[in-house]
């Protein structure tokens, strides 16, 4: 028993070894900051003038997104989360391989690489935690109460209540799901195909199109991006947005 012990603990701390890498941001743009002794900005790899230190986020460090935050990162095995605005996220919080994201508030999406073969990866939320094994999935975290919105877009993930143990629903390509607090993961219905977080991707395209050729034209979109005022309004976030529908509200006397 004290051999199984003694091993058991090597294992746990060979596993904790191998979790302490940073997570480097590969693209960014807007307000993307980390808690490290404070708040302190990050900036994109290759940053003229930027301590390496600031291109990357380590174990148990929360990463902080303004109104017009955004940031796509990659871990060492190729796997990215991309961060979308006003959003909180904890990198590795748990300490260990499988334990990637733990979201506080606001959106990510996860692409997990599984080339060499199934990759186990877990994301968290107050109310839920997804299990993966190599896939590309949105996770949303839309109020305090920790509601939780997970939509898959390629391969299938395994959804399990926080906070009420129960049965696990496993979501397929295009399916996704609302986990609300108070009520258990068995009374909850899947949505439909997953609309993921096609707008935001595709705002941020075209913002950068504009902000990196002033002056010109979005090919058939007369030079404004769609949903703004059309005004000319090239600055990113500024412009009305046109979000997916929104889901439907519990329903009701779900204890």
């Amino acid at each position: 028993m004290l051999l199984l012990a003694l091993g058991a603990g090597v294992f746990v701390s060979t596993l904790r070894a191998q979790s302490k890498e940073a997570a480097t941001v590969i693209e960014m743009e807007g307000q993307v900051s980390v808690i490290r002794g404070g708040q302190v900005p990050l900036f994109a790899k290759g940053t003229p003038g930027a301590p390496a230190a600031q291109w990357g986020v380590r174990p148990k460090e929360e990463i902080v997104t303004g109104p017009d935050g955004h940031a796509v990162f990659q871990i060492s095995d190729g796997s990215t989360f991309e961060v979308f605005p006003n959003s909180r996220v904890t990198f590795q919080g748990d300490w260990t391989i499988e334990d990637m994201l733990q979201l506080i508030l606001g959106k990510i999406r996860v692409q997990v690489e599984h080339r060499n073969g199934p990759n186990h990866k877990k994301v968290q939320t107050p109310t839920a935690v997804i299990s993966v094994r190599g896939t590309v999935f949105d996770v949303e975290v839309q109020d305090d109460d920790g509601t939780t919105y997970v939509a898959v877009e390629e391969g299938q993930v395994i959804v399990q209540h926080r906070l009420k143990p129960g049965n696990t629903k496993t979501l397929n390509q295009n399916e996704s799901l609302m986990v609300y607090a108070n009520q258990p993961l068995a009374q909850a219905k899947p949505q439909g195909p997953g609309v993921g977080f096609w707008w935001d991707r595709a705002k941020n395209a075209m913002a950068d199109i504009l902000l990196n050729n002033p002056g010109g034209v979005i090919p058939g979109k007369g030079g404004s991006i769609p949903g703004s005022s059309g005004g000319g309004q090239g600055d990113h976030g500024k412009g009305t947005k046109n979000p997916p529908p929104a889901p439907p509200p519990p329903p009701g006397g779900g204890n």
